[in-house]
Formats: C-alpha cells, structure tokens, sequence
C-alpha cells in the first residue's frame, strides 16, 4: 500500500500544492508591506491564460512561466493605481480584480478551451530521485516544482537579511516612522505589491503549464482564495505557508484519488473538502488569536509623500 498508494499521493500533494504556494508567498509579500489584496484568484486566472498563450504561439513554456509571473504583475499595477495611488479601498478593489481577472480570461480563453500545449514535464532529479521513497515523493517531479523549493529559502533570506525585506516589512508595520528614518513608503509598497503579483502569476503559470498541459476555463479553481486563506494559516511566515501549501494540496490530491477509485462518498462533498479544510483552518487562525501577527498597517492606505 505504501508504493502503490501512498507514496504517489505524496507525490501528487507536492504537485497540487505548487501553485498554491507560489501564490502564497506572493500574498505574503504584498501584505508585508501593508496591501491586502483579495484578486488572487483572478490574477492567476489571468497568468495561467498567459502562460498557456505565450507558450502555444513561441513554444518554449520557459517564456510562458516568465509571461505569466508578468501578467500576475500588471494585475497587482491596476491594484496598486486604485490603493496606492488613488487611495481606494483595498477590499473592493481586489474584489473587482477577481472579477476581472475570472470574467476575461475565461473570455480570452473560450476559442481554446481543450487546446493542449507544451509544458514542462517531470523528470528524475540527479541522485537525488535514487533515495528510497523521499525521491519518488519530492525528485521525480517537473523543473517548476524544483524551483519552488528554493523560493522559500530565498523568500525568508530577503525578508530577513536584506535592508529591502527588512524595509517592506517597517514600511508594513509603521510607514509613517519608516518615512520618518528616509524610507520611501509608497516606493516600497510598490515593490512589494509588484513583486507579489509576480510570485502569484508564477502560481497561475504551473496550473496550465505544468498541472494540466492544457487550457480549460476556472482553472484556477479557487487556489487564489485558499492562497489568502493560507497567509493567516501562516501568520505571514513563509515557513508555515510551505506546510500550509502542501497541505491543501494533499486534500486536493486525495479528493481527486478518491473520485478516480469510485467512492460512493458524492463527488460534489468530495470537491468541498479543500474549501471546508480552508473554512476550519480560519476558524483555527481565529481560535489562536494569531490574526494580531498581521502587519499592523495592512489594509491601511497612506498618503502620498510630499
């Protein structure tokens, strides 16, 4: 049971968590430097569709993942025109960008609904993919998933080690004070902001590019908002959003397996399990009162500096 069952189910959670937590720790910057953004979901919806594209037409799925994350960016600019520049309400205007990011890429991608389109495939990692069960699981995966193991390595590093990190995290926390020492606070919220969208529209980019191979409207299937979820899971630590990510993947994953055996158990109660998994992980974020450990100013617009 270990081989046939579990250790493809492992495998499988670390696939299915992939783009949840590029996506993750796409959220987790842009609230570290004090923007909530709830247009997750649209803005991977939009990069999955613009990775697939720019893949179909060039035929190097390396410039779709590149299109992709750029695609997550200039979602986060019309995000950051609305808050940041004209002061508008963070909330509404994620909202709005869910919409609009779902609505159009599902317009966009109607012609090519089935469509398949060269990704990346896995392959066995040097060496590594020889260890008993440990390679199966983590060294037999796509290049996609490898670079996602060093992301929250790098992650934790800039945040914690860099004078930049250091600086969206004060700018999230107290951006009148940051101001006060020399820090541009709108500066910094930008970069934060930007460079979140891009991480998310990486996670958007794996769903077509590596996940399916193919294009199918709402492929996005509401990792956007699990993503959000996953940041209060975290209690913003990349760390945690790592567990968090793989953890959502494996009831993903498990759903699926379930489904593909014949359960009697109603596929519509199976498909739930990842949104009830994220309703109790709320309630268990609430229940620990760790939703203070959120930036202090996040949500919060300032003015513009003089």
């Amino acid at each position: 049971m270990l081989e046939s069952f579990i250790v493809p189910l492992l495998a499988a959670t670390v696939q299915s968590g992939t783009p949840i937590l590029y996506a993750t720790l796409g959220e987790i910057l842009t609230e570290k430097g004090g923007v909530l953004n709830l247009g997750v979901e649209g803005m991977m919806s939009m990069a999955a569709f613009a990775a697939f594209f720019v893949t179909l037409t060039t035929g190097n799925p390396w410039l779709g993942f590149i299109a992709g994350g750029i695609a997550g960016t200039m979602m986060a600019a019309l995000h950051g025109i609305v808050c940041i520049t004209c002061l508008g309400n963070q909330v509404v205007s994620g909202l709005a960008l869910t919409i609009l990011g779902v609505g159009l890429c599902n317009f966009l991608g109607t012609p090519y609904i089935g469509t398949a389109t060269h990704g990346f495939d896995k392959f066995s990692f040097p060496v590594l993919s020889s260890i008993p069960y440990i390679g199966d699981i983590f060294f037999k995966q796509d290049a996609l998933v490898y670079v996602s193991f060093l992301i929250p390595l790098l992650f934790m590093f800039f945040m914690n080690r860099t004078s930049l990190g250091l600086a969206i995290s004060a700018v999230g926390e107290k951006p009148a004070a940051a101001a006060a020492v020399g820090l541009k606070a709108i500066r910094l919220r930008w970069i934060a902001l930007l460079g979140g969208g891009f991480l998310i529209g990486l996670g958007g980019a794996y769903l077509s590019l590596a996940y399916t191979h193919l294009w199918a409207n709402g492929l996005s299937g509401g990792r956007g908002w699990i993503a959000v979820a996953l940041v209060i899971f975290a209690f913003w630590k990349p760390g945690r959003a790592v567990f968090g990510a793989y953890l959502f993947g494996g009831v993903m994953a498990f759903q699926l397996r379930l489904q593909a055996v014949g359960t009697h158990i109603p596929s519509s109660l199976l498909l739930m399990l990842p949104y009830a998994l994220t309703i109790l992980v709320l309630i268990f974020s609430a229940m620990r009162g760790r939703s203070g450990e959120a930036p202090a100013h996040l949500g919060v617009n300032i003015e513009p500096e003089g």
